[in-house]
């Protein structure tokens, strides 16, 4: 049987003259750290002062010995960033220019010194465009010529922290006569019966080429076996009528442990072992009179997929634990999220991340890793690409929540619109890797699945690349030149990118920034706002609709805030009522890879904005929302439950002062999976762009709004309100904030971290009609006061 020897332990990190103990997995930087060489990088300014660290060539040394006993063993390293030369006992035993592959050095008989030697990312990118030649991209730094995490040469969400070292776990594995090289189990369901089609490949010692094996595999109480003496095996496995995997919100996530077991006549030599979902996955690209869709259909059920975007958690991922990643993942099921897309500037995540989302029944888009640039496609590039590929779609295949492979981010679009091609002048920019290798390698090793080309992508060249009528687009203009009410201007197909920035909470600027006086455009906050013109753009937000705020921060960073979750909420409203035409909407973005100024509903210290309680709502099975229309505002009714929603809906026409000026109920039905659009009654509706009424649907504890005009214009009474703390009986450590409404309380928030770095709030931005009361739980804040509670209680008004 395979032994294997972890080799996380006894590391180094030679810094000059000194070694330095160095954690495996782990990077330099985390090192440098924790030996007091360098500051903590995300802290104030201190991303600048380390640079030289991305500049460095590095080496991690340990010592090795092992007796096994087999016939080999192999040096395994799961994740080496980037560019490597490993030496042990004295020899060179291989080299290493991609940070997304698993490598594997036969190193039979060999013990003592083992060594890898990290070049600067910086001199393999320049060597490699030495050799292809320039390419164009977004930002000033080479990530298109080295196969490394794309924003570790920074983003506009991310700093720019160049780092290296055994990112993953390396060990030795010790066998005899052969090992399982790889096991691709295909998944489908037929009328019923799911089908499990184990495709393996052995690697076998010199001694063992000619012994007969026995592959054996087991699922759902079914096995299957068969004797062969290649290096390929095939065992069919079927199960009748397996419990179906369903994303999260259409049924429940059963998994099946999958065993695949290699034995020779004196035993096993290996195991594998993974845990598979039966499902089918259809993406509905089909032409209809609005363009042409791109739909996911799960065991035959249409989705209005509720999405979100991953970037890496950490610039660091080494950190990232299984823990840390249920924790975000688990904020995203609580904001009523059913897809992740996981972006193509950053990493292949961890055996973790798809674990959670297979248990969790969150959906997995899975960009390949291109971001944002031309990439060249000669060598020596184009063979790292295609080993890259095979690598990681073999790795990821298993899992039940993976449901699409796509080629790049923003690639085809950049091509077309971003005065890339007269650059280019016939160069190789990355089309042929995104319609030709890798829709091949995926054909070939996972063809349950389906690929699409590039986000965004109209699915060919007959229309542009952003076409919103057709397939995939990204929302930008909005964020980057318009007022979000533009969000309404069309209905695209599926938006696979929009979102709108946000300061982080203020417990975490303080935690960054400590000390600081704080204001838009201090030195540490323009430090954390890596958006070009990002203040302007969120300054020009506010002013659209409130006064902006002179010299008053605590005001300027709760109404960027509100206008972040307005904005995302106000795209996703519209666009979820036009669903069948639009079939998704994909945040950009869900969290934070440090804390800074973002698009993030959770910010770097793991900390929910006012946009995570708002996609709780926007993304709920059940939404009321009114847009307006040609013709006066229409009341939307959205339910993506699997049951009809009968309910009453009770609208309102109310003064700014308070009195109900116009009151009608309606008795209506959808249908589930569907949505139902009700004009508002023409003696209802405000007036149009009055200052003095808004509009207000109730049903089922649901709540729309409709303000004609913007806050600045609006006839606001001053808010006035009573504040009371109530202890949880029973709950120590909690308590209830009491809120009274006088008048029209809009776009209440309790920041419950301004009470204590680890307070937490249960909601987010609440509106108040006069007479009303909200309970708002609040955990971790200890004891506080109503005077407290008032100093961290922000709602909106003229002032």
């Amino acid at each position: 049987m395979k032994d294997v020897t972890p080799l996380t332990e006894g590391w180094s990190l030679r810094h000059g003259q000194d070694r330095l103990p160095a954690q495996v997995p782990g990077c330099v930087h985390t090192d440098l750290v924790a030996a007091g060489v360098i500051p903590d990088p995300f802290l104030e300014l201190n991303e600048t002062e380390v640079a030289w660290v991305g500049r460095r060539a590095w080496t991690y040394l340990t010592d090795v010995s092992h007796d096994s006993g087999h016939e080999r063993t192999d040096l395994v390293f799961e994740g080496l960033d980037t560019a490597a030369r490993i030496t042990f006992a004295g020899r060179e035993i291989g080299t290493t220019r991609n940070m997304h592959r698993t490598y594997r050095f036969d190193v039979t008989g060999l013990t003592g010194p083992l060594e890898v030697h990290f070049s600067s990312a910086y001199d393999e990118a320049e060597a490699v465009r030495a050799v292809t030649g320039d390419r164009p991209n977004v930002y000033p730094e080479p990530f298109q010529y080295i196969r490394k995490m794309a924003s570790s040469f920074g983003w506009d969400w991310g700093p720019t922290l160049v780092t290296a070292g055994i990112w993953r776990p390396a060990r030795l594995e010790h066998w005899s006569t052969a090992r399982l090289a790889s096991v691709r189990p295909l998944v489908t369901v037929d009328e019923g019966t799911g089908n499990v089609e184990v495709r393996l490949q052995v690697e076998r010692t010199a001694g063992g080429a000619d012994a007969a094996l026995l592959a054996r595999a087991t699922v759902a109480g079914q096995a299957a076996e068969t004797r062969f003496e290649g290096d390929e095996a095939v065992l069919r496995l079927t199960v009748d009528r397996p419990e179906l995997w369903w994303p999260r919100g259409y049924g429940d996530q059963p998994l099946y442990d999958l065993d695949v077991t290699l034995l020779e006549e004196e035993g096993e030599l290996d195991t594998w072992h993974r845990r598979i979902g039966f499902r089918t996955v259809e993406l509905d690209r089909g032409a209809d009179a609005q363009g042409s869709g791109f739909t996911l259909v799960v065991n035959g059920e249409r989705v209005f997929a509720r999405g979100v975007n991953w970037i890496p958690d950490d610039v660091f991922p080494s950190r990232v634990t299984p823990e840390r990643y249920r924790t975000r993942l688990g904020q995203a099921v609580d904001a009523n999220v059913d897809l992740v897309r996981i972006w193509g500037g950053g990493i292949y995540e961890d055996e973790a991340f798809y674990d959670a989302c297979d248990e969790l029944g969150l959906m997995v888009w899975q960009d390949f890793l291109f971001a944002c640039a031309a990439y060249p496609e000669e060598q020596p590039l184009r063979g790292e690409v295609e080993a890259e590929a095979r690598d990681n779609v073999v790795r990821l295949m298993p899992h039940a929540s993976l449901v699409l492979w796509n080629g790049n981010n923003e690639n085809l679009w950049g091509f077309r619109d971003w005065d890339w091609e007269p650059g280019l002048a016939g160069d190789s920019w990355g089309e042929g890797y995104y319609l030709g290798l890798l829709p091949r390698v995926v054909a070939e090793l996972d063809p349950t699945r389906h690929y699409a080309a590039g986000s965004p992508w109209s699915g060919s060249w007959d229309h542009h690349p952003n076409d919103p009528d057709h397939g995939t687009y990204h929302s930008w203009e909005v964020w980057n030149r318009q007022d979000y009410a533009e969000y309404r201007a069309n209905v695209p197909r599926f938006v696979a990118e929009f979102g709108w920035q946000a300061p982080p909470a203020m417990a975490t600027l303080r935690r960054a920034l400590p000390g600081e006086d704080l204001a838009p455009d201090s030195p540490g906050m323009l430090h954390h706002q890596k958006a070009e013109d990002g203040n302007g753009k969120l300054n020009r937000g506010v002013a659209r609709h409130f006064t902006l705020p002179e010299g008053d921060f605590d005001r300027w960073h709760y109404l960027t805030q509100v206008v972040q979750a307005r904005a995302v909420a106000a795209g996703i409203e519209h666009w979820r009522s036009h669903w069948p035409v639009c079939a998704g909407t994909v945040v950009w973005q869900l969290n934070d890879c440090w804390p800074v100024t973002s698009w993030a509903a959770v910010d770097g210290d793991g900390r929910l904005k006012p946009l995570h309680h708002e996609l709780r709502r926007v993304y709920a099975d059940r939404l009321l929302t009114l847009q307006p229309g040609d013709e006066g505002p229409v009341l939307a009714v959205v339910n993506q439950s699997a049951t009809p929603w009968r309910t009453e809906v009770t609208l309102r026409r109310v003064e700014a002062g308070g009195a109900t000026a116009g009151r009608s109920t309606h008795e209506v039905t959808v249908a589930a999976r569907s949505v139902t659009r009700i004009p508002v009654p023409s003696g209802l509706a405000p007036a149009g762009l009055t200052t003095k009424e808004f509009l207000v649907a109730d049903a089922d504890g649901l709540r729309a709004t409709y303000f004609p005009v913007p806050d600045k214009e609006f006839a606001y009474v001053r808010p006035a309100f009573d504040v009371a703390v109530e202890p949880v009986a029973g709950n120590g450590g909690k308590v209830d904030v009491v809120v009274n409404a006088h008048t029209l309380v809009r776009d209440l928030l309790l920041q419950a971290d301004r009470l204590g770095p680890q307070a937490t709030a249960d909601r987010g931005l609440t509106t108040l009609l006069a007479g009303e009361q909200v309970r708002i739980r609040v955990e971790g804040c200890g004891q506080v006061t109503a005077d407290d509670v008032r100093a961290a209680l922000f709602c909106a008004d003229t002032e």
